[in-house]
């Protein structure tokens, strides 16, 4: 089976049903009622995806020929985690199995009590049931008295039984106070009021009757056209970048928690289902596996993620929405994860070719595994894809704030090299950090401050962002003592250099700013600052690390500069963006993708053709002193931890 892409919308729907139940069939009330992969919070519309009847597995039994394994065990899935994980936080390894009744020992100690009004009955009328999900389900209903006497809305109700562990009372707790914090957006559904009595909770909202994005992409027969693409994407990103700028990550971003105003596809969109969406800063990192199976972002499954996570799920319905398959596809979860993490989209079949580049580059860098390297909401409003689509006001962006913070404290090299790569962008890559600065509000002069920052955050700031502590970060920003800022400058320290690797044009670029390095620094090196960037000690002496260094390359290769001198080692330092750290699985750089050379008498940005000789001259001792030292380091503590465990035996 490929790993690559998946079948259709319409024929995977038919061959593998929502719940991902693969090993046995199911009507379509039991796959109601429980789920093999309660990981993934399925949609109520279960209708659309049944085991088709053409499949038998009497056929598929005598049609399979045997096969001789090599590993006597399948390979390790992290589906085993995900299930112990949902465990813990939920009380159960399948939460849609028969609610543990109320007393019983797991929910000794749990205070079940939200301070919420217990005048529900009195102020609404339910009607029927429009959905059900893992922990709750979704009725009609209609206002009694208030201000919504008379009114249809959605009320989500959850069951206190179903709350069996601490932690998933805090999630409902968390949810209605995120929705109250963010409701007011146009594409997010309102928030009117919480409740609750001895057995549930009761969250009422905006009722919308236009039904799922899935129901949509179903009726148009798996995909959406170019345009009509757009209008949905541009509604999608403006709430994400909305939420994201308040220090909310979605964590369950999927087709059927979009829902339409109306009837009419022209209706807006909504946003909903926080369940699972919780507050993050943008120094800080999740490590809750949690989301739907065939959304999940990579670095999800690794435990340490952001709000790029949600970005990877918006590529993933791109992807769904303009060509009708799934990007990773496979019958088992644990087949999912291991094409989530290993697989690359597929780009090459029918209808990619007939798409425009602009499409196809928006997908490629929302599904780049590399979340450095992905797109942020705010970027993807201002993408050429969506640039002339749209009129919305597009919000700030909170990786501007990180990246401002790395450069201010990086050295002035750093900075250099920052300045002549910014000079390169062009006018169409100049919109989206030109529409980030206005944001800041800059002098008549052109300069912003630091204190701008915070003016900025503070102008669009909503109750949650607050519970996210983002203002916490904020201020140390608007505290460092740094001169200000006009366009150009601001440009450099805005700039992702992971975002621009990801791009076509990197070489280009890097081509351009070495020219215009050499034009307008030429600035010399010292070889004390070298050894400085590069993290030498001072136990390395400065004339072996030189002599380690210098190359003669042949006048043919490099007939300008004879004398150069190659180190990839301080090309990572110059220009790494250390905003996160770096996760299991990903492929670090090589030496084709590094921008600079350092020479003995300036730096700058080399033909990128020429990076093939990196590995031949950069030889074992440069690094030798270092490693030894550490290697040395390493072993002396194994050894002092042995033999504290062997005193502690003798003694006991």
């Amino acid at each position: 089976m490929g790993l690559c892409h998946g079948k259709p919308i319409e024929q995977q729907s038919k061959s593998l049903p929502i719940s991902i139940e693969t090993d046995e069939k199911k009507t379509p009330q039991q796959a109601k009622s429980s789920s093999k992969f309660p990981f993934y919070s399925p949609s109520p519309l279960h209708s659309f995806f049944k085991t088709s009847p053409a499949v038998s597995s009497s056929s598929s039994v005598s049609s399979t020929p045997l096969r001789i394994f090599k590993r006597p065990f399948p390979p390790p899935s992290p589906a085993k985690h995900i299930r112990a994980f949902l465990a813990r936080r939920y009380g159960s390894v399948k939460p849609n199995e028969a609610s543990i009744p109320e007393g019983s020992e797991c929910d000794v100690g749990l205070d079940k009590k939200f301070g919420f009004s217990r005048q529900f009955a009195s102020h609404y009328e339910i009607d029927g049931e429009v959905g059900r999900g893992h922990f709750g389900y979704t009725c009609s209903a209609k206002g009694r008295k208030g201000s919504l006497k008379g009114q249809d809305v959605a009320v989500k109700v959850i069951p206190k039984s179903k709350m069996t562990t601490a932690i998933a009372i805090e999630d409902v707790r968390r949810e209605v106070k995120i929705l109250s914090a963010l409701t007011g957006h146009k594409n997010l559904v309102q928030f009117y009021d919480a409740f609750e009595d001895d057995e549930n909770v009761y969250i009422v909202m905006e009722l919308c009757k236009g039904g799922e994005l899935l129901d949509k992409i179903l009726q148009r027969g798996g995909k959406y056209s170019e345009e009509d693409a757009k209008k949905v994407m541009v509604q999608i990103l403006s709430v994400v970048a909305y939420c994201h700028l308040q220090g909310v990550v979605h964590r369950d971003l999927k087709p059927e928690n979009f829902l339409f105003s109306t009837k009419d596809e022209t209706s807006p969109l909504k946003a909903i289902d926080f369940g699972l969406s919780d507050y993050v800063r943008p120094d800080e990192r999740l490590n809750d596996i949690v989301g739907s199976a065939y959304y999940v972002a990579p670095e999800v499954l690794h435990r340490t993620y952001g709000t790029e996570a949600d970005m990877w799920s918006i590529g993933v319905i791109a992807y769904i929405l303009l060509c009708g398959s799934r990007p990773f596809w496979a019958r088992s979860e644990s087949g999912i994860f291991r094409a989530v993490l290993k697989a690359e989209p597929n780009f090459e079949e029918a209808p990619w070719p007939s798409l425009s580049p602009d499409a196809v580059d928006f997908v490629k860098r929302l599904l780049n595994k590399d979340y450095r390297k992905r797109l942020t909401a705010a970027q993807a409003l201002c993408h050429p894809w969506l640039a002339g689509s749209h009129e919305l006001k597009i919000p700030s962006d909170m990786i501007i704030y990180k990246l401002v913070k790395v450069y201010i404290m990086s050295s002035s090299l750093r900075k250099s090299a920052l300045m002549s790569l910014a000079k390169t962008l062009t006018v169409p890559q100049l919109t989206y950090l030109r529409e980030q600065f206005n944001l800041l509000g800059p002098s008549k002069n052109g300069y912003i401050s630091m204190l701008n920052y915070k003016t900025a955050i503070l102008k669009s700031s909503t109750e949650a962002i607050k519970d996210s502590r983002v203002l916490d970060f904020v201020n140390m920003i608007s505290c460092l003592q740094y001169k200000k800022l006009d366009f150009e400058e601001f440009c450099a320290s805005a700039l992702s250099v992971y975002q621009l690797e990801a791009m076509g044009t990197w070489e280009q670029h890097a081509r351009r700013a070495y020219e215009l390095f050499e034009k307008d620094g030429n600035r010399v090196i010292m070889i004390e600052e070298l050894a400085s960037e590069l993290g030498l000690g001072p136990s390395v002496p400065v004339q072996e690390t030189r002599e380690e260094l210098v190359i003669k390359p042949t006048v043919a290769e490099l007939p300008h500069c004879p004398m150069k001198v190659a180190a990839p080692g301080v090309v990572r330092q110059i220009l790494r963006v250390e905003l996160e750290q770096s996760i299991d699985g990903l492929q670090s750089r090589d030496a084709a993708s590094l921008p600079l050379w350092i020479s003995s008498t300036n730096v700058g940005f080399p033909p990128p053709r020429h990076f093939c000789m990196l590995p031949e001259t950069l030889t074992w001792p440069f690094f030798r002193s270092d490693l030894l030292c550490l290697t040395v380091a390493r072993i002396s503590i194994f050894l002092l931890l042995l033999l504290r465990l062997y005193h502690s035996i003798a003694h006991s």
